[in-house]
């Protein structure tokens, strides 16, 4: 049994991606999880998103690590399925130990031409979700005065980029966010909130063809290679994508007991694009 013995987590985003990998990354760990998500569109987004069968397919890989599993359908935009996601996990478990605030969207486009539809998704799933996620724990943590909260920001966090305006807000709001949730919680002692900020991750988000044409804009028809050897360019460090599990691990030390006086914290994964 791992070093998460006992332990409950939520997480949010957990049908495929980050939320997938650090799902199994917990479960391997010892943790019963908890996986939120919407299986179904979102106005703006022109790429699939995560399906009940992708959900169910992760509620699998945690049940194989001889964990259980539990599949809620639920948008983080609505307060009140975040709440609810949290009762049932308490009917459940009875505690909640652990929250992986995962959810997230990326769409592209330049603020000039931006529609008002565009903005308000980006802004309500990647920061308003988040803050709706924390808000739903926090009663019971702050009751237990124990809790790890992890948010996943992004390099996106700290600089900005040409046609993510919408995106770059939304995450360096997030940073604020848990800075502030780290002071709010520090009297407890018990519970911290920090941030993963990922550089260009191995997951659906990122394969898809309004990636690749808002990478090579050049290109009549730009494919999964030509968005890699630009990714390339990027990483000082020889790589074009991060793996999903390399950001579990960086999860996995925030919600141990070695990290128990981190909070605050923004850890950056990013092939070493963060240090310039």
């Amino acid at each position: 049994m791992g070093n998460l013995a006992n332990k409950v987590a939520l997480i949010t985003g957990g049908a495929r991606g980050q939320g997938r990998a650090h799902a199994v990354a917990l479960a391997k760990q010892g943790a019963d999880v908890v996986l939120v998500d919407a299986p179904g569109p979102v106005a703006s987004v022109g790429y699939g998103l995560g399906t009940e069968s992708d959900l169910s397919d992760t509620v699998k890989l945690v049940q194989e690590q001889g964990r259980t599993a539990l599949a809620i359908q639920g948008d983080v935009r609505n307060s009140a399925d975040l709440r609810h996601a949290v009762t049932k996990t308490l009917e459940a478990f009875g505690h909640l130990d652990i929250l992986l605030a995962n959810a997230g969207i990326v769409t592209y486009g330049q603020l000039s031409e931006m529609d008002d539809q565009q903005w308000q998704d980006m802004i309500d799933i990647n920061l308003t979700g988040v803050a709706n996620s924390i808000r739903a724990v926090l009663p019971h943590m702050l009751e237990r005065s124990y809790g790890r909260i992890v948010v996943t920001a992004s390099q996106s966090s700290r600089r900005g980029m040409p046609n993510l305006s919408h995106y770059c807000a939304a995450k360096w709001g997030l940073i604020g966010l848990v800075k502030t949730v780290a002071l709010e919680v520090a009297p407890s002692l018990g519970i911290t909130c920090n941030a993963v900020l990922p550089g260009g991750v191995d997951t659906p988000m990122m394969r898809h063809d309004e990636v690749y044409r808002v990478f090579a804009p050049e290109l009549d028809s730009p494919r999964v290679e030509d968005l890699e050897e630009r990714l390339r360019r990027f990483n000082p460090m020889p790589t074009a994508w991060i793996e999903p599990s390399d950001i579990s691990h960086g999860v996995l030390y925030l919600v141990s007991e070695e990290a128990r006086y981190v909070s605050g914290a923004t850890l950056d994964i990013a092939a070493a694009f963060n240090a310039s």
